[in-house]
């Protein structure tokens, strides 16, 4: 019998994939993805193909991902621990240090603190228990997604949606949420803080209607988290000084903090006991390793010198130095990540190919990374870059937008 279950209410990957795998193919052909590099200095690349890569599309923004203590620091958790982790699930039994290290992440943060293998699995393992009301006084509320948030929240909902309902909201719209909350008990708003496309989300319009209407919160930082805010409290800590039980932040510790992993940031210990018991994903013997939490704790130490503040107004002046050589919709915004628009998958991955092959490694970002016919190139900036890559980077790109204009005309 022909299977007549309903399908696609949130997502169909068959679709996803005939759409665009041909510009996928197009980009390995091109030699933009599926690389395999060495390290020959610090942000610079070989490749398989032997060409130097200058990497502008990295997400370590302060360059912590070189730093000779967080490296250290990764060789003495393995040391210290005599193993790099032990195989079970970490409710029933994990690393001392990693108990010590999510006491000091929690210190930093000023907030209760669970480490997670990843942001992914933080998110698998967290949302569909908000989804099932556990947070909201075991009422389910609607559970609205940005149209933007990641794939790594929006893959799940599907699964929350056998818990409640889930709604995808247009991008940033208030007028939307408000609305919604104006007809639900209870909504949790799923989103990011800084998007991994550029821009952000409207936080001072989320905590006008969390305090008018109780809207759940729970937000992304991962482009944030340490390459901005005092002692690297990102872009949403940065406006919510104290964290309660209506609102979660997760985000990445493999970006411009420097180690691996991810992090939740809950109000208190009782959400987070409970991710720690039902947080399957997160649970099922995915303790960081010890070379992670090694690693981790020596970005804390960083974290708390003036070294921390030193990397993010280098991190600032090279975005101010780009704005004022290219320009872009992301121009004099607080992040590190722009995009060149392009329109056409095939011109991104066209203008990619050229930057590659001149010594620039970025992403050609298309469906479905990016809606349909709204293809970029997407450039991410660091604290450890120079003046001088800055400057040949943004002439060779400048060059070759100002080919394709006589090009195309």
């Amino acid at each position: 019998m022909e299977n007549t279950q309903p399908t696609h209410n949130y997502s169909n990957l068959r679709k996803v994939i005939e759409l665009s795998n041909n510009d996928w193919q197009s980009a390995h052909a091109g030699k933009i993805c599926e690389l395999n590099v060495t390290v020959k200095n610090v942000n610079l690349l070989t490749d398989q193909h032997g060409r130097e890569l200058h990497h502008f599309c990295t997400t370590s923004y302060l360059g912590l991902d070189y730093h000779q203590k967080i490296l250290e620091g990764a060789i003495q958790g393995v040391i210290e621990a005599k193993t790099l982790r032990i195989a079970n699930s970490k409710n029933r039994c994990k690393l001392e240090i990693l108990e010590h290290y999510e006491t000091e992440l929690s210190s930093l943060f000023n907030a209760t603190c669970l480490s997670t293998l990843s942001c992914s699995a933080a998110s698998s393992g967290l949302l569909p228990l908000i989804a099932s009301g556990l947070f909201t006084g075991n009422c389910p509320p609607t559970l609205l997604f940005d149209k933007f948030s990641h794939y790594s929240m929006n893959h799940l909902k599907a699964f929350c949606a056998d818990e409640t309902e889930v709604i995808t909201a247009p991008h940033n719209d208030m007028c939307f949420i408000e609305d919604l909350c104006q007809k639900r008990k209870h909504v949790a708003y799923i989103a990011d803080g800084l998007y991994s496309m550029g821009g952000a989300t409207d936080i001072d319009g989320l905590l006008y209607l969390k305090s008018r209407y109780g809207l759940f919160l729970y937000l992304d930082d991962s482009h944030a988290i340490s390459a901005f805010g005092a002692r690297g409290s990102g872009f949403v800590r940065t406006r919510l000084q104290a964290l309660d039980n209506h609102t979660v932040v997760v985000a990445s510790l493999g970006k411009a903090f420097g180690a691996s992993g991810g992090i939740v940031m809950f109000g208190d210990d009782k959400h987070k006991n409970l991710m720690h018991r039902y947080g399957g994903p997160s649970n099922w013997s995915q303790s960081l390793n010890s070379a992670a939490i090694g690693a981790g704790l020596a970005s804390i130490k960083i974290h708390q010198t003036t070294e921390l503040d030193m990397l993010q107004e280098k991190l600032a002046d090279n975005i101010k130095l780009f704005d004022s050589l290219i320009h872009t919709e992301q121009w004099g915004m607080n992040t590190a990540i722009r995009l060149v628009n392009c329109g056409a998958a095939e011109k991104a991955n066209a203008l990619s190919i050229q930057l590659a092959d001149s010594g620039f490694f970025t992403s050609a970002v298309f469906f479905p990374v990016v809606p349909k016919g709204k293809a970029a190139i997407r450039i991410t900036l660091r604290a450890d870059m120079s003046s001088e890559i800055l400057h040949a980077f943004c002439k060779k790109l400048t060059r070759l937008l100002e080919e394709t204009m006589t090009t195309s005309t």
